[in-house]
């Protein structure tokens, strides 16, 4: 997935350049909270690039791609609301993290791999084929997938054709996360969000579903079972990524409970499902009282006072 720059909009009207990417986040987020992570697509050589390898060592997240890339770092122009809600306007054309191949990507993956994250700008129509080929790879080897939908309409001109590659994606993976206004872009048009987000079911791998709703609540179902919270009230900085904190506190808790592996994924019982729940609304409520992503360590998580 991508590594770009937020250039997010201060109070005073200037932008302030912050090192993210959904996919980026949740290696850092992985990390933090104890994973052994590896990030696989390649970095820019630009000054942004150094950067984001001076911050992927400091967080001890391998590197896998093995080259850097002439072609510049993605950007994203981040603008908030007042209830600091981001919106996005991309800069992704040829950059440093799409200079891949899947053979490359394939020939880069860990010997030992439990679980294979993808999602966001990863899943445009250009790139889906070569993603969905390397979630297969990793399939077959035993490995678990997760994708965030993370749908970013302004970043395409085929709205359908991205609809259908991320639906094609989600179909793959094992657990997933979407959004309510992931839902809308896929075209589950209810108001009823659980049942729509029930129908990620069908003919698919899918064994966990991840439906967060904002400040209201999040929800994780399974064909069984499911449980939801509400997150606490809390002073927010602003909600940038918020989303891949929350997959990345739910991925480690799992991991931790020894449940990532293709067995164990299609037999998590309630207890689990509540503590994997609270622990990752725990980890986004604790970014997003800070500026841009910063994710929780586990400490700092399991530490987060729900009250």
């Amino acid at each position: 997935g991508e590594a770009l720059v937020d250039l997010i909009q201060q109070p005073d009207g200037n932008f302030k350049a912050c090192l993210g990417g959904s996919v980026f986040n949740f290696c850092i987020g992985a990390a933090r909270q104890g994973l052994d992570t590896a990030y696989l697509n390649p970095l820019s050589q630009d000054r942004f690039g150094q950067q984001f390898v001076a911050q992927l060592n400091e967080n001890k997240v391998e590197m896998r791609a093995g080259y850097t890339s002439r072609l510049p770092t993605a950007l994203a122009v981040v603008s908030l609301d007042t209830d600091g809600k981001p919106t996005y306007a991309f800069h992704h054309g040829p950059v440093a993290d799409r200079d891949t191949e899947t053979r490359k990507i394939i020939a880069s993956l860990p010997n030992s791999i439990s679980l294979l994250h993808t999602g966001g700008l990863a899943l445009v129509p250009e790139d889906v084929d070569k993603v969905i080929t390397v979630m297969q790879e990793v399939a077959k080897r035993g490995g678990v997938l997760s994708v965030d939908a993370n749908l970013r309409p302004i970043a395409t001109d085929d709205l359908p054709a991205y609809r259908q590659g991320v639906l094609r994606a989600l179909k793959q993976a094992h657990i997933i996360k979407v959004s309510d206004e992931d839902l809308h872009h896929l075209g589950f048009g209810s108001d009823d969000l659980i049942a729509s987000a029930k129908k990620l079911f069908d003919h698919s791998e899918v064994q966990l579903i991840a439906l967060t709703l904002g400040a209201d609540r999040a929800v994780l179902i399974t064909r069984s079972a499911m449980t939801q919270l509400a997150p606490p009230k809390i002073r927010i900085k602003d909600t940038v990524g918020a989303g891949d904190c929350f997959q990345a506190g739910l991925i480690s808790y799992l991991a931790r409970a020894e449940k990532i592996n293709q067995a164990a994924i299609k037999n998590l019982d309630e207890k689990i499902l509540s503590e994997t729940l609270r622990h990752a609304i725990a980890a986004a409520s604790v970014n997003i009282t800070r500026a841009g992503c910063d994710p929780a360590t586990w400490k700092e998580t399991a530490a987060f006072n729900f009250s």
